[in-house]
Order: C-alpha cells, then sequence, then structure tokens
C-alpha cells in the first residue's frame, strides 16, 4: 500500500483525479486501466511503467512480483514486455499486481532498529483544491529558506488546512527524500485528547518509537523534543492552533494556555540552526512568538478565492459554465466572498441530486439569499448604510450549509461570547453596516453601553487577533467591515440578544465611502 500512497501523492501533487484525462493521455492509456491499477489488479507492463513514470515516480518502489520474491526477476520480466495498452487489459499480461512499496522512504529514522512509518492522511486537501499558485510558490519558497515556522491564519473554512497540506505536497520532493523524512500532524481540535505540551508531546515521542515513561518532566520534555526536531529534517503541521490559546480582557487573548508551549516555539527559533519546519494553521493570531526571531518564521493571512478561482472550483465540480449558469455562479462566488468551504458545499449540492448539476434550477430555489446581499450592498452604495433588519441566510440557506458552515462559524462566535464578552457584543452590534465604515463608528457601540476607551480598543483588537473584522483601504482611509459570512452570522446574533431596553441598537448611519 505504501507504494500506492507515491503515487497518490505524486498525482495529487499534479492536481490529477485518480482517472483524470491529464493522466490517461500522459500514460497513453484509458482510465479503466487506472481504474484497474487503483484496485490493485493486474496491468501491462509498459502500461505500469508509464502510469509511475506520469507522475515521476519510480515504477521499482511501486510494485512486487506475484510469483518471485526478486526486484531482479520482476525487472526482467518488465522489460521483455513491449506490449502496447488497449484499455482493456486481458488476463495474459504481464505478472504486475498489488502495487506495494519495497522500501518505505518515510522511516522516522529513530533509529535503525527501530522505524516508525509515516503517513500523509489529508484531512481538507484533495483533487477539487484550486489556486493560490502564486501564494503556494511563496510560502514553498520560504520553508525551504529560512522560514522555521509558518503560521496561516484566517476565518474558519478560509482553506487553512487545505492550504498546510498543500504546502506539505509541494514540499514532496524533500521530505519523503534525504533532507525530509517524516510528516508529523497534530489536530488540536480534537475534544478527546488534552492538547497541553506534555500530552502532545507524548503522543509525539509514541509515534516516534521512544515512548516516555513515567513521570515527566515539562522543562525536559521541552528541551528534548526541541532537540529533536533541531537535528532531525521533520514536517509539522499543527491544526486549530486557536483551541490552545487564551488570555483576559486586560491583557488580550493570544497567549498559550500552558506556557511549555511558548517556551517549545522559542527552543524552535533561538537555535543556530533547525533542521524541521512547523505550519500553524489558527483562527487567532500567537502573540507570543518572539519578534526577536521575526528572520525565522512568517504569518500569512488567507482570503478568499478571486473569481477566476471560484469559477475553477465549480469547473472542478463539472459545473456548466456558460450563458446565464455562469452568471449564477459568479454571483455566488461575489456573495461568498470566494469562501472555499462555502462554495465547495454548494457546488456539491448542485451537482447532486436533486440539482444534478442544473445551477438555474439552484438558482430558483435558492437565488432570492444571494439577491438579499446584493440588494444590501447596493443599497449601502445609495447611502443606506447600516440596517440591523438585514435577513440574510448565507451561513444557513441549505441543509448542508448549515451542518458544514454555520455550525464551524457558530462555534467561532460561541467560543468569543465565552472569552470576550465585550468583543462578540461589538462583532453583533457593528453588523449593522453594510459596508466599510470609520473605526470610531465601531467602536461608539461599546460607548453606548459604558465601556471605558480601552477597552473598546481592547475589545477591537481581540477582533483583529481573530481575524473577525477586515481593514480596508479607501482612498486615504483605513476603514472596517465584516466579511460577508461573519456578518450573516452576526446579525442573527444580534437579532436574538436580549437587550435590556428591548429594542435592538440602530440608527447608526454614517456616510458609505464607496
Amino acid at each position: 500500500m505504501q507504494g500506492l500512497r507515491q503515487v497518490d501523492y505524486a498525482r495529487r501533487y499534479k492536481g490529477w483525479l485518480k482517472s483524470s484525462s491529464e493522466w490517461c493521455e500522459a500514460a497513453s492509456t484509458s482510465a479503466a486501466t487506472l481504474k484497474r491499477f487503483w484496485r490493485r489488479l493486474p496491468v501491462r507492463s509498459q502500461t505500469f511503467i508509464a502510469i509511475c513514470e506520469a507522475v515521476e515516480v519510480p515504477w521499482q518502489e511501486v510494485v512486487v512480483a506475484p510469483l518471485s520474491d526478486s526486484s531482479q526477476d520482476l525487472g526482467q520480466d518488465l522489460g521483455q514486455d513491449s506490449g502496447q495498452d488497449s484499455g482493456q487489459d486481458s488476463g495474459q499480461s504481464a505478472a504486475i499486481a498489488h502495487p506495494q512499496t519495497v522500501a518505505s522512504s518515510l522511516s522516522s529514522g529513530i533509529s535503525a532498529a527501530n522505524p516508525v512509518s509515516g503517513t500523509l492522511d489529508f484531512f481538507a486537501y484533495d483533487e477539487a483544491w484550486v489556486g493560490r499558485d502564486a501564494l503556494l510558490a511563496q510560502l514553498s519558497e520560504q520553508l525551504q529558506q529560512s522560514c522555521r515556522l509558518l503560521v496561516l491564519l484566517g476565518i474558519t473554512g478560509i482553506g487553512k488546512t487545505a492550504l498546510g497540506e498543500r504546502l506539505a505536497i509541494s514540499l514532496y520532493p524533500q521530505w519523503t527524500g534525504p533532507q525530509w523524512q517524516t510528516l508529523l500532524r497534530e489536530n488540536l481540535d480534537n475534544d478527546r485528547q488534552p492538547n497541553d505540551f506534555i500530552s502532545v508531546a507524548s503522543r509525539w515521542w509514541d509515534q516516534w518509537g521512544s515512548p516516555i515513561e513515567g513521570a515527566k518532566d515539562g522543562q525536559v520534555l521541552v528541551d528534548r523534543t526541541a532537540n529533536y526536531l533541531l537535528n532531525r529534517p521533520l514536517l509539522l503541521i499543527i491544526d486549530s492552533l486557536e483551541m490552545m490559546l487564551q488570555g483576559n480582557e486586560e491583557d488580550g487573548w493570544s497567549d498559550f494556555q500552558d506556557p511549555l508551549w511558548a517556551e517549545f516555539f522559542e527552543a524552535l527559533l533561538a537555535a543556530p540552526v533547525c533542521q524541521s519546519r512547523v505550519i500553524l494553521t489558527s483562527q487567532d493570531f500567537p502573540g507570543q512568538l518572539p519578534a526577536r526571531y521575526s528572520n525565522f518564521w512568517s504569518c500569512q493571512f488567507l482570503g478568499g478565492l478571486d473569481e477566476s478561482e471560484q469559477l475553477a472550483l465549480f469547473a472542478k465540480a463539472h459545473l456548466n459554465l456558460t450563458g446565464d449558469a455562469k452568471s449564477y455562479l459568479k454571483r455566488i462566488g461575489a456573495a461568498y466572498e470566494g469562501h472555499p468551504l462555502a462554495l465547495r458545499v454548494i457546488a456539491g449540492e448542485m451537482s447532486n441530486a436533486p440539482f444534478s448539476g442544473n445551477v438555474r434550477a439552484y438558482w430558483h430555489k435558492y437565488g432570492q439569499d444571494i439577491e438579499d446581499v446584493e440588494t444590501a450592498i447596493a443599497q449601502a452604495k445609495m447611502g443606506q448604510t447600516a440596517s440591523a433588519e438585514d435577513r440574510w441566510q448565507l451561513h444557513e440557506c441549505t441543509r448542508l450549509l448549515r451542518m458544514k458552515v454555520r455550525d464551524r462559524l457558530e462555534q467561532a462566535f460561541l467560543r468569543l461570547k465565552r472569552e470576550a464578552p465585550a468583543a462578540y457584543l461589538l462583532l453583533c452590534e457593528a453588523s449593522v453596516y453594510r459596508c466599510p465604515v470609520a473605526e470610531s463608528f465601531w467602536l461608539s457601540h461599546l460607548e453606548d453601553w459604558d465601556y471605558a476607551e480601552s477597552d473598546r480598543h481592547l475589545a477591537l483588537d481581540v477582533l483583529r487577533d481573530r481575524y473577525l473584522v477586515e481593514e480596508v483601504t479607501e482612498g486615504d482611509r483605513l476603514l472596517l467591515r465584516q466579511h460577508n459570512l461573519i456578518r450573516s452570522v452576526a446579525l442573527s446574533h444580534l437579532q436574538a440578544l436580549d437587550l435590556e431596553d428591548g429594542e435592538l441598537a440602530s440608527g447608526f448611519s454614517p456616510e458609505c465611502t464607496r
């Protein structure tokens, strides 16, 4: 199976489906033969080699002979076969079956006597990936140069995890070769596992084949784990870093709950040399990364896909991109501001029953929710800049959007409400604005609630650190706005607030700068 994994990683790196036409053309074969290959059924020798070579994987590392223990005999069998693939392989094809690795290139390197195989199972990245090519190249270059720690930031569903996994694929030739030995994953958004440093590091050592026995000294474990990464070329991806950040309304909201994490990351950054690389994904900015080592770490905020990338995503779902259908898809993409998760959910709904690819039918059922957003934005440009009565349903207009998008956004809102009530109130109150407005208009809402000036600014900083507010420059002015999906959720929370006077805060009508 490891051999198939190598081929799978390589075809993902090229952005090919398991039976894509590009692969068929490159290997001079058919989709039916590729399906046989993936089912580990016999295929012709030359075809098998061509399939592997098309994705630049040595066939010798993928194949074993069913009747011979010798890879040399297998090579001779392969070399003697010169048949052409017909797309329908007969039972008399060359003796190639059950592709699997001869020697895994993903061993952990702890010791020759106790190797531990690594795997690359993706949570978010798949063949539906589109776009971000320039950013991918830029970040890959950084990680291969001096950047030891990369933080991918943005709202939930914006594609942080998928980009981190795509970066792992882009580094594939390095970290599976002599320079990079294994990939280590940690998903902190898992309530079943504690995320304090001792618990997480202990799990890592178990994976590395050297379990920590007995009582564990935190400082010793920090030093030991950091030294392991400093001296071995590993790729570490930690998802949902925000789950181990905390704070208070006086000191901010981006400190580690467990100070050992801060010590661990600083140890990786402070050392003269670090062979490993670390990718973090987070909805919140981790403020304890030491500024004095900024040459060795970098943060990247992720926004939505642009229009061409949105259409490419819909094309991957085999949707019609002509005429009215294309216009509808553009309007949907614009309303969701290119949010990858939401658009993938919508594309999936359009592709499957009952719509079965009929974009117009989908629009006739749900288009009103998009038109509501378009109307509000148009009214804002005409001067109607604020309304607490907008009823946006972007996050919940369909069942799958409620399941896959709304619930994730609600988790972020509830965490904010629990940890930073003033920031939560500000986010809800400011959802009345349909367009970017000056910071003073946002802050005025908390002034009405008798928050001190310092507390108002701190609440806004919390929203900035969690990327729940966006800063835009129009002319010579810096303005604040909410992503359309964030506003959709915030409006629903605003309308549910049980305010003391029984009324929703409204009446704020700053001049729209658009």
